[in-house]
Parts: C-alpha cells; structure tokens; sequence
C-alpha cells in the first residue's frame, strides 16, 4: 500500500532532480521514473524469492541438487538417465542417508522441483534486471551518475547466486544434514540488503527531494530509524533460528519452559557462541529483539501524530502495522511448531518490515542543505 501510494500520488519532481544526476549520458533522455518503476518490479521478484527460499528451507529441499551449473542448469531432467543419476548423486550426501533414506525418485522429484525453481526464479531476477539495464543505458535514458551504482547491484545480485551455493555446498559435508547456518545468515542478510539497496534507489527516482520540513521531523526520524535497525538484528537473529532451527524448540510464549530467560542460556563455551549456536539463547535473543523492535515501532508510530496528514505519516504508520503483523506472525509460527506455510510467510513478511521501514525513513531523510 505505502508503495503504492508513493508511485502513484508523489509526482516525480525534475526541477528537483540533482543535476549531476538528471541528466542522461546521451541527449537529455534520463528517465528516471521509468528506471524507478524497472527497480520497484526487480525488488518484488527479490521479495518473492525471499518467499520462495524460505519454502526450500522448511521443506528441506535445498540439497538436493548438488550441482552448481548456472547455464546448464536452467532446464530440469529432461529423461530418466537424468533424473537417476541425479538422485544417485543426492543419495550420497548425509540428508539423504539420515533423514530421507529410502523415500524414493518421487520424493526425490518432490524437493527437486522446489529447489529448482528457487534456482529458475534467481536466474529470471538476473535477466529481469541486465536487459532492461542494457536496453536504458543503449537509449540513453540512464541519469548521469547514475550508471556505476545499478551495475555494482547487478554485481551483488551475480554474488548472491555464488553466495547461495557457498551455502549450499556446506550441506554436503559429512557430519551435516542442512547447511551452515553462518553461511545460510550470510546468503539471507545479503537478500536483504539487495532488496533495500534497489527498493532505496527506486524512492530516491520518484521522490529525488526531501519532503517539507515539519517542527519536530528529525526526532520521529531517528525513532524511525530505531526501529528500522531493531528490525534488521531481529531478522539477522531470526536467520540464526532458523539456520539451527531453534523455532521447533521453546513452543510457548511468553514463557520458555515455564522461564522468563530459559535455563542453559549461558551453556556453551567460549560465551559468544550461544549468541549463534545455543538454541536457548538464540530463541530468546530472537523473541528480546522483535519486542524492542515492536516497542520502537510504537514509540514512532505515536510520534508520527504530529505529522501533518500526507504520505510520511502514513509510511511511519504503516511500518509499526508490518512490525506489529510480524510479531503476531511470529507468535502463531512458534506455537504451531513452525509449519512450512507459517514459516515462509513469516520470513516473506520480514521484506515486507523492511519495505515499509525504507519507505518511512526515505519519507523523512534529511534535506540536502540542513537538517532540522
């Protein structure tokens, strides 16, 4: 809704536009709305990604193609010699031998096909985003200055596909049945961090000058901004959940088994590994960030009161209503046991927290010239 509202009501403002930045490498044909709109189109099929690796996960289908060929790739099995010889290749690695064994070629097919198409949906992203670029830069209608940051994300977006099956890979090795949940941080946060940097530039396009400074502006940024970055380490800490699987544990709220802070908090040495491998402390760093995160959200959506009525208001409030949906997500996820349909959609949901964080923050960034 709050992308919405901004795309369609908030005129794109030329006179506004940076100079160095308006004008385009050939002729003056920038056309930075239509850049935008390319942007706005690559940061949902990142959103649905996000969406579609949690489902991988839950169901565990992430190993089974231990294969890295990203041309060859494209196409699935195309005959039985083929599908054999991969599902004989899937039966030597540990899942298959400790969880799965014996579940035959149609459970074999079962979380192939998953995993493939999470495969398919980060190959259509590529070229989503690199014809559309080859055909604005061809045209001239890339704004000057422009240019090196939209080839650097397509850069990122080329490393997320080699950090995916960096992680992948660790699942492979012999005393594992999932992938490391470092490397499985690492591939999310990166996820996100794509996804913010096309959706930010995306709003920088639209709305290139800062809205009307208002008494007050600069302290609901801040507490914006708060609970923007307590979102952030809420979701770094939910990949650890996730990454140990520490959400089938613990299924009651607000207590843990009967506590406030669960016994064995503290159980592993050296200290800061409980912060990433104890499930105990995982899920109670997860469940202590997303409350604070809720907190500040309130705190701003309180404060965006004295707003006058317009499109930041509504972007500060629609972030706390995300946060606020996410935290009760996150609540039913745990007490059902985490159940695939749950599970992606609390994950999915997170992008949607973080969408509507950047918009409120965008909405309320500071003037170039002075800051209230």
């Amino acid at each position: 809704m709050v992308l919405g509202y901004y795309v369609g009501v908030m005129p794109f403002d030329a006179h506004s536009f940076p100079a160095h930045a308006a004008a385009a490498p050939r002729g003056g044909r920038a056309n930075p709305r239509a850049i935008a709109y390319w942007l706005l189109t690559v940061a949902g099929l990142i959103w649905l990604m996000v969406a579609l690796g949690g489902a991988t996960r839950l169901t565990g289908s992430g190993l089974s193609i231990m294969e890295w060929a990203p041309l060859a790739g494209t196409l699935p099995p195309l005959s039985q010699a083929e599908w054999q010889r991969l599902y004989d290749l899937y039966r030597t690695i540990p899942q298959y031998q400790l969880q799965n064994a014996g579940f035959g070629m149609e459970g074999f097919q079962r979380i192939f096909w998953l995993e493939w198409a999470h495969r398919f949906w980060g190959r259509l992203i590529g070229l989503a985003y690199l014809v559309p670029l080859l055909w604005f830069w061809a045209r001239g209608a890339i704004p000057r200055g422009l240019g090196p940051r939209l080839a650097l994300l397509f850069v990122l977006g080329g490393l997320q596909g080699a950090i995916g099956w960096f992680m992948v890979a660790s699942g492979f090795d012999a005393d594992r049945t999932a992938v490391s949940p470092y490397r499985l941080v690492l591939h999310l946060s990166m996820a996100f961090i794509l996804f913010g940097l096309i959706l930010w530039t995306a709003l920088g396009l639209l709305r290139p000058a800062p809205m009307e400074i208002v008494p007050q502006q600069g302290k609901i940024r801040r507490q914006v901004v708060a609970a923007f970055w307590l979102a952030a380490l809420t979701m770094l800490a939910g990949g650890f959940v996730a990454g140990i699987r520490a959400g089938f544990s613990y299924n009651t709220f607000p207590l843990m088994d009967g506590q406030l802070v669960p016994a064995g908090y503290l159980d592993l040495e050296p200290v800061w590994r409980n912060l990433t491998a104890n499930i105990a402390a995982v899920q109670f760093n997860h469940r202590l960030l997303a409350t604070l995160t809720l907190l500040a959200a309130i705190g701003a959506a309180v404060a965006a009161r004295r707003l006058p009525d317009g499109f930041a208001r509504r972007a500060v409030w629609t972030m706390a209503a995300a946060i606020g949906a996410q935290y009760a997500l996150g609540i039913v996820t745990l007490l059902h046991v985490v159940p695939v349909s749950l599970g992606t959609l609390h994950q999915a949901l997170a992008v949607g927290v973080l969408a509507a964080g950047l918009c409120a923050w965008h909405a309320l960034r500071k003037p170039p010239a002075s800051a209230p």
